[in-house]
């Protein structure tokens, strides 16, 4: 999937908001700005390749990293394939044997990056035995050394396998099946020790939320991984943070710490502040601005909508280590302010808690709305490019290749959607004072 994001898009009534705002102060602002793609292990213009069993072929983990680098990213150009196939091991599946999937499924991509996450179906469900585990070792080396020799350049992340699910529900074999899985994510990790590549754990992070989230709920807790293999949303939300953190993925959405004083201003990071305004007085009743944003928030459903996935937020670091959308506001004084954007009141907030500082990505936004529907985009073009993919997998014949052409141009559409949503729109922000708190 390839991302050509173009310039800003702004919206925004500018006489109307001056004349709301006639009579108040008009003051500067200091702005510099931080930029949040230091470190970060995908650059602009890279091309990058999921390959893996079921897990990957689910499309939610690979969405959520997809949908982290759209909103966070809008001006990049990244294209991403998903190349997962149900029942798949190291020495292939019902695709074909690894040497072809590579050829077909990985090569005729040429990424810049590919990460594997296979492990699953390689112990077969049993305890462990020698000569399985060898043979996922040796299968997994061939399959990283065909890739390396394909392009000795490409970026590699080998993945940890994700848990089998022993916690929220009794072992099925002694010691569990997850223990087996867990050698299984050493030799992984050993391996790309060995080989210079990144590696990403998607089986501790899991499991020590399972456990978090069991001893608040167990009923929800099972619903993180329904079937002990496959996760829900909320489980492949903490796989794609693993692999986001393994890549330095930066917690930065944007930041403004406003001093609102009786000259206010505002140092701003991934943001751009205007028209910092104050009501005239020794009080501040009222303080506004135009912000500017160069990134979204993640695109989390509400809890009410999807309980397992708060819960999973809840036991896990993704919005600390992620999604860091915050402000302060200064020297406001004693009393409790509403806090509104484009007009849609936020919250209500001590000038204590704005002094401290609030995390906007965790409440509901004009931004958050916008990378929703960046988010139902992705999963469209998504949905697209896997019936693409599953139909260039199997014996061409002329009905297909019309098929697979009206597919891609669905596809194509999909993306120009993608661009034009990812963009962060002008959003007018308003505190105004709603009197003193009760002592």
């Amino acid at each position: 999937m390839t991302y050509e994001m173009g310039g800003n898009v702004r919206s925004g009534n500018f006489l109307g908001f001056a004349a709301v705002f006639l009579g108040f102060l008009c003051l500067s602002c200091s702005v510099h700005a931080q930029d949040p793609s230091t470190g970060f292990a995908l650059h602009d213009g890279d091309r990058v390749t999921f390959y893996g069993d079921s897990i990957t072929a689910q499309r939610q983990y690979t969405e959520d990293v997809e949908e982290f680098v759209l909103t966070r990213y809008p001006a990049w150009k990244v294209s991403f394939h998903n190349a997962g196939v149900d029942g798949d091991k190291v020495s292939g599946g019902s695709a074909g044997p690894v040497d072809l999937r590579l050829d077909r499924d990985v090569f005729a991509w040429h990424p810049d990056v590919v990460t594997i996450m296979l492990g699953m179906n390689d112990f077969y469900y049993r305890p462990d035995q020698p000569g399985i585990f060898s043979s996922f070792t040796d299968g997994y080396k061939h399959l990283v050394g065909s890739i390396n020799k394909n392009n000795p350049r490409v970026r590699l992340t080998l993945i940890q396998p994700s848990p089998y699910d022993d916690v929220t529900r009794d072992p099925l074999i002694t010691g569990g099946m997850n223990a087996v899985l867990l050698k299984y994510g050493a030799s992984v990790a050993q391996l790309a020790h060995e080989r210079g590549a990144r590696v990403a754990d998607f089986n501790s992070p899991m499991t020590a939320v399972l456990k978090a989230a069991d001893d608040e709920s167990p009923a929800l807790a099972q619903q993180i991984i329904p079937d002990r293999v496959h996760p829900q949303q909320g489980g492949h939300w903490v796989m794609a943070a693993s692999l986001l953190k393994s890549w330095n993925a930066p917690s930065l959405v944007t930041s403004v710490v406003i001093e609102g004083g009786l000259k206010p201003s505002a140092t701003v990071s991934n943001t751009e502040v205007s028209n910092l305004v104050r009501a005239k007085g020794k009080v501040t009743t009222r303080l506004s601005w135009t912000q500017t944003d160069k990134a979204l928030p993640l695109p989390f459903a509400a809890p009410e909508l999807d309980p397992v996935l708060a819960l999973t937020l809840r036991h896990s670091d993704i919005v600390a280590a992620l999604d860091q959308e915050t402000l302060q506001v200064k020297a406001l004084g004693p009393g409790e302010f509403d806090l509104l954007i484009d007009g849609l009141k936020v919250g209500r907030f001590t000038s204590d808690q704005l002094s401290t500082g609030i995390n906007l990505a965790t409440m509901e936004t004009p931004m958050l709305e916008r990378a929703r529907l960046v988010a139902f985009d992705t999963e469209r073009v998504n949905t697209l490019e896997s019936a693409r993919f599953n139909l260039i997998n199997s014996s061409e014949t002329a009905e297909q290749l019309i098929t697979a052409k009206a597919l891609a141009a669905a596809y194509e559409q999909g993306v120009v959607r993608q661009r034009v949503d990812a963009q962060p729109r002008i959003c007018h922000y308003e505190l105004v004072f709603a009197g003193h708190s009760a002592s």
